[in-house]
């Protein structure tokens, strides 16, 4: 049977015996597996490059480290320029525009080349994650899952939040941070609707990566000091240090990216992103990929052995020497991560920031700790605090943060030092840095789903779907005569754009503005179209007005119509009673 009459008769099937919401809780379980499949594919891939290669960096002393960024970051390149022939693309933020502006629709490809670029990225040096590759592949299947049964934009957009939670499962086996993950970050709707296939994926994908990796986990934490009252001022300070190290984080890497579009080809961006990375790595081991080993070790005391072999060893019985290395990891993690992506590296942005936390974190600790003031505060709950802290910062998801770290411990026992915290660094960061390193460029280009729902329609809607080009076009050389017979006469609008003869619009002329005049004859040779032409209240650019901008010049100008222009022509109008339709059409369809 062949392959289309096959997904013809199940499609047929489907909706004779199956409901949507049936249907969408299956989808949803079946994207749930496949999500914990992908996440436990590109870890063992990843896991496996660096277990050979850091067997190879013991032998060589770690004199490697300066060649290893390179050779990866040069078989990413190859691969792009010769197998997938696209450049990459960061993950969330493809996907986010994905879901505005393309109807959640992803390309088959991208299910599998974060399989490959992300783990030759990181399991040869370099400086990011595999949550967001992992994010990214399982939302590419489950775009195309829904594809291929034909579910409309709405369930798309869902069906990829399960994805993205799936992953999220799978990889912390913490479910239920990953819905929120998926409501925070995605701006997915809080309903039951939308609550349970993101349940339901969560928690398939955990049971997948059970499946395939046993009770093992990333991080090994156990309570064993508990919150206290007076440490609440602290908690308040880390909340502080969090939040100008997450406006550090986002800063520096928008910098670091616009000093590497300075290179014109891509081996320069590679030799010089590479060396850079070697360089740090040399000197800051912990910066090798993704970084679980350091925040363990940190979580059992061992900071030397997070540390790793630097050329510092011989200081580091100094426990101030041991601050200043654990907080050059906090500096170089930002500078490492995003060096890694301008170089051509794939990866992600989320782990890297839970290392730089976790950094952060045990440096405030230690110093509180050895101040010579007397404190003593549990350097392993602030080294996990301060994970939270810099997720909530870095991607305004403090819910996210909260519900993370308190499933990593097991309880809810370090719940109000997580507020604390969480709650700082985000007003912090917030109040300076608006929107995050996923949504900024989106959010310039009028391209990024929030929960303000009238925004998100407007981001929704495509200004194709409201111009109107059937208006009687004139030229400013037309007597008034020939404007009435080949214009007025043959056209059913009041209104008529005066178009020149490179196809500018030079001016616009109202039925009204030639009502009183247009039964005199007398006037019909004597006077041409220049005369009753005006210019329009505003204009509409194509290429730069978003829909947001486009409602907002019909409600500043009072217009109920207004021109377009593209690539500097004449293009068509708007209408507001259109766009007013249209928007209403839209919005029913985003609250159904």
């Amino acid at each position: 049977m062949p392959k289309q009459s096959f997904i013809k008769r199940l499609l047929i099937l489907r909706y004779k015996y199956v409901s949507q919401k049936n249907f969408v809780f299956f989808l949803s379980i079946l994207i749930g597996l496949l999500s914990g499949l992908v996440s436990v594919t590109i870890k063992n891939i990843t896991f496996s490059i660096e277990w050979v290669l850091e067997k190879v960096a013991v032998l060589t002393q770690n004199s490697i480290y300066f060649i290893l960024p390179i050779l990866g970051l040069w078989l990413v390149y190859l691969f792009v320029k010769h197998v997938s022939k696209k450049p990459i693309e960061h993950a969330i933020p493809s996907i986010l525009y994905s879901l505005s502006k393309k109807n959640g629709l992803l390309k088959r490809s991208k299910i599998f080349t974060p399989l490959i670029t992300a783990p030759l990225t990181v399991g040869f040096g370099g400086s990011v994650g595999l949550l967001g590759p992992a994010i990214a592949s399982a939302s590419a299947v489950s775009s195309n899952i829904g594809q291929l049964f034909h579910v409309d934009r709405k369930t798309k957009n869902l069906l990829i939040g399960c994805a993205a939670a799936g992953a999220i499962a799978s990889i912390f086996k913490s479910p239920i941070a990953a819905i929120i993950f998926a409501i925070e970050v995605f701006s997915l709707d809080l309903t039951f609707a939308s609550l349970l296939p993101l349940l339901i994926a969560s928690v398939s994908s955990v049971l997948t990566s059970y499946f395939f990796l046993g009770d093992e986990v990333l991080f090994n934490f156990t309570i064993s000091d508990k919150f206290t009252i007076k440490d609440t001022l602290f908690y308040i300070v880390l909340g502080i240090g969090t939040g100008v190290a997450s406006i550090y984080f986002s800063k520096i890497y928008f910098a670091i990216n616009t000093f590497f579009e300075r290179f014109k080809t891509s081996g320069q961006k590679l030799i010089i992103g590479g060396l850079a990375i070697g360089i740090m790595l040399y000197f800051i081991p912990p910066l090798y990929g993704e970084g679980f080993g350091f925040i363990n070790d940190l979580f059992s005391g061992n900071h030397l052995k997070a540390l790793g072999k630097t050329p510092f060893d011989a200081y580091t019985e100094n426990i101030w020497v041991v601050i200043a290395l654990l907080f050059g990891v906090t500096i170089f993690k930002a500078v490492a991560m995003t060096t890694t992506f301008a170089a051509g590296g794939a990866g992600g942005i989320i782990i890297p920031t839970m290392v730089m936390g976790s950094a952060l974190g045990n440096v405030v600790a230690k110093i509180i700790n050895n101040i010579g003031l007397g404190f003593n505060v549990s350097e392993a709950n602030f080294t996990l605090i301060g994970m939270a802290g810099l997720i909530a910062g870095v991607l305004h998801a403090p819910l996210t943060a909260i519900f993370l770290i308190a499933e990593i411990t097991g309880g809810y026992e370090l719940f109000v030092p997580l507020m604390i915290t969480v709650s700082m660094s985000f007003i912090i960061t917030k109040n300076v840095v608006e929107h995050t390193i996923y949504t900024k460029e989106l959010a310039e280009k009028g391209a990024l789903l929030t929960h303000d729902k009238d925004k998100s329609v407007l981001t929704l809607m495509k200004l194709d779907s409201v111009i109107e080009k059937n208006f009687s076009i004139l030229n400013p050389e037309m007597s008034l005569g020939e404007m009435l017979h080949k214009g007025v006469a043959k056209s059913s609008r009041n209104l008529f754009p005066v178009i020149d003869k490179q196809n500018n619009l030079v001016g616009i002329i109202l039925l009204d503005d030639i009502r009183t005049i247009m039964f005199d004859q007398s006037l019909y040779e004597s006077t041409s179209v220049e005369t009753f032409m005006h210019n329009p209240p505003d204009y509409i650019n194509y290429e730069e007005d978003s829909m947001q901008k486009v409602m907002r010049k019909f409600q500043d100008s009072g217009a109920w119509n207004l021109p377009v222009i593209k690539n500097g022509c004449y293009y068509g109008f708007v209408s507001k009673s259109k766009l007013l339709t249209a928007y209403r059409r839209e919005l029913i369809n985003y609250t159904s």
